[in-house]
């Protein structure tokens, strides 16, 4: 039903299959959940992430390509950035392509001699020789290869294990953080290509189509969503900057001036946009420029080349995103890295200067090869650390966390580092979405988070799209996996599910040398009236940790593990 479990050795070229246990399907679903069961069953959490034995594992979920909005997969592996255990998320075809070859879960392990690609086609599995495709970038790699199916490759920033290096598919979609384009270059693997022909059937096709029509009700009555199709992510830009939580200039300010120029509503008048969707969407989010093609940039990477450098240049800011997801690295990443070291040199980066720089972290050449590894090891490399605006080494978002305070707490708290979609308290303390709540007090914010992060690791299972948590509950979000699979979920273990899947990966960080001293935000964000009340927000995690049934080192209580149906293995 599921499909299946595919076993790539890179280096001894050997490909099998195993069989899914029937309870770690029920357990932990897909996805995000079943990439972290797998990682944690598989490796040491003190392995070098660009060893040979980090797995590479790439999922889908038992909702993908059946569900509104649910085109998306997810890759699993130690991150080379973080040291955390690590997923991220890539929307387009691929992820469909591979549910519809019947494989639910792809592992890649050991590292090829010389550079190879994967090609799967519906049953048939080979590795082959790519090196002919090694020293391309992402664009001339997916022209070369399209022919063969969907493509998921690294550009020329994975070959050269940038740290800050993304895994790009369908050309301009990413799973962006986390350095995971690295893992795959360190492995010599270029690309992976998928042609699939099986649509999958849910097992109570009858409760599905009932539970999806439900959905899809709730889904077009959003108004967020509706503005989406419009503007994109790119909406967020003047609302942002109008609450004053837009971090411009490596996060010394909340306000910029200019932000006007780089608003959605002023990219719509300027440009001739064309939307694009991805698989199972009707919301057609992406844009791009229908006189030059480029693609037109999501708010976080408006924001991280944008007010991050006090750059209101949109051209360059388009050209930087391009020059990014050609060389493969992450958006967020670079922009805040590149902000990052205007600071520490003291000189405002000139905004035609930093589409080059890009491509100079992408060659790992001149000063992109300091910048490479992302802002905390440069940073530490001139003696400030405090200049890196990371949480456990993965840069922040474009929300000041000191105008949001519960995003401050998710920030500090998310397993990957400072991640904004762990828990998206920009929806309850701006968006007003499900309701409003007040955005400058921390009080109330500890258990809060925990719901949000349970729902969003649980979503992150099915798989479906983050922007559906602003129309559907856990409750329709149940409903759907039941069908689906067949096996019943109320609203209660859906959210279980993502508390197993949060404890797990907690239980991983903790293991690689991760603990509460990580829990935290850069001594900035603490400074002068304006500042996060730090004994506040000391008392918060603590408060926190109560609510996830942890002891005050943030270890997960023996009885919470037992609550959870978490083998004492992983303890």
């Amino acid at each position: 039903m599921f499909g299946r479990k595919l076993l790539i050795d890179l280096g001894t070229g050997t490909i099998s299959e195993e069989r899914f246990k029937e309870q770690e399907l029920v357990d932990f679903v897909g996805g995000r959940g079943l990439g972290v069961k797998i990682l944690s069953d598989t490796t040491d959490p003190s392995i070098n992430p660009l060893n040979p034995n980090n797995p590479l594992i790439i999922t889908v979920g038992p909702l993908t390509g059946i569900a509104p909005l649910s085109g998306r997969h997810s890759i699993v592996a130690k991150s080379p950035l973080t040291g955390t255990i690590f997923d991220s998320s890539g929307g387009g075809h691929f992820g469909r392509a591979l549910r519809y070859a019947e494989i639910g879960v792809l592992i890649i392990t050991g590292a090829s001699v010389d550079p190879v690609y994967i090609a799967i086609d519906d049953e048939s599995v080979e590795i082959k020789d790519a090196s002919h495709l090694w020293g391309l970038n992402v664009r001339k790699t997916t022209d070369e290869l399209k022919k063969s199916g969907r493509v998921a490759c690294i550009g020329r920033g994975g070959e050269r294990l940038v740290r800050i290096s993304s895994i790009m598919n369908d050309y301009v979609h990413t799973c962006g953080r986390g350095g995971l384009g690295a893992v795959m270059g360190s492995k010599h693997l270029k690309a992976i290509t998928v042609r699939g022909t099986t649509k999958p059937s849910p097992a109570d096709p009858e409760g599905f189509e009932i539970a999806k029509a439900e959905a899809m009700r709730l889904l077009r009555a959003s108004p967020v969503l509706k503005g989406l199709n419009t503007y994109g992510t790119s909406v967020l830009v003047n609302l942002m900057n109008y609450m004053q939580i837009m971090p411009t200039g490596n996060f010394n300010q909340t306000y910029f001036e200019e932000a006007e120029h780089l608003s959605g509503e002023e990219i719509r008048e300027r440009y001739d946009l064309k939307n694009h969707a991805c698989a199972n969407c009707f919301v057609a989010c992406k844009h791009s420029d229908g006189e030059t093609g480029l693609e037109i940039p999501e708010y976080e990477t408006i924001w991280a080349f944008g007010p991050d450098n006090n750059n209101s240049d949109i051209g360059t800011i388009i050209e930087a995103n391009h020059e990014c997801n050609d060389y493969g690295i992450d958006t967020i990443s670079t922009g805040s890295t590149i902000a990052c070291h205007s600071e520490i040199i003291g000189e405002k980066i000139p905004a035609e200067e930093i589409p080059e720089i890009v491509k100079s972290i992408g060659e790992k050449n001149g000063i992109g090869a300091k910048l490479s590894d992302g802002s905390r090891i440069y940073a530490a490399s001139h003696n400030q650390p405090d200049l890196s605006m990371t949480a456990k080494g993965l840069e922040f978002p474009g929300y000041d966390p000191r105008g949001v305070l519960g995003q401050a707490l998710g920030y500090a708290t998310s397993n990957r580092g400072g991640c904004h979609l762990r828990a998206y308290m920009v929806s309850p303390e701006i968006i007003g979405k499900p309701k409003l709540i007040d955005r400058t007090t921390l009080r109330g914010k500890a258990g809060l988070i925990n719901i949000f992060q349970n729902f969003s690791a649980a979503t992150d299972t099915l798989i479906l799209c983050r922007f559906t948590s602003f129309a559907l509950s856990e409750e329709e979000c149940a409903s759907l996996l039941s069908a689906a699979t067949g096996h019943n979920y109320t609203s209660e273990e859906f959210l279980l599910t993502g508390e197993r899947i949060w404890n797990m990966e907690r239980l991983y960080n903790l293991k690689a040398g991760i603990t509460e001293r990580d829990d935290t935000l850069p001594k900035r964000f603490f400074k002068n009236e304006k500042g996060i009340k730090h004994e506040e927000f000391l008392k918060t995690i603590q408060e926190y940790y109560h609510y996830r049934g942890w002891n005050n080192q943030g270890i997960p209580r023996i009885e919470k593990l037992e609550e959870l149906k978490i083998p004492p293995i992983y303890r």
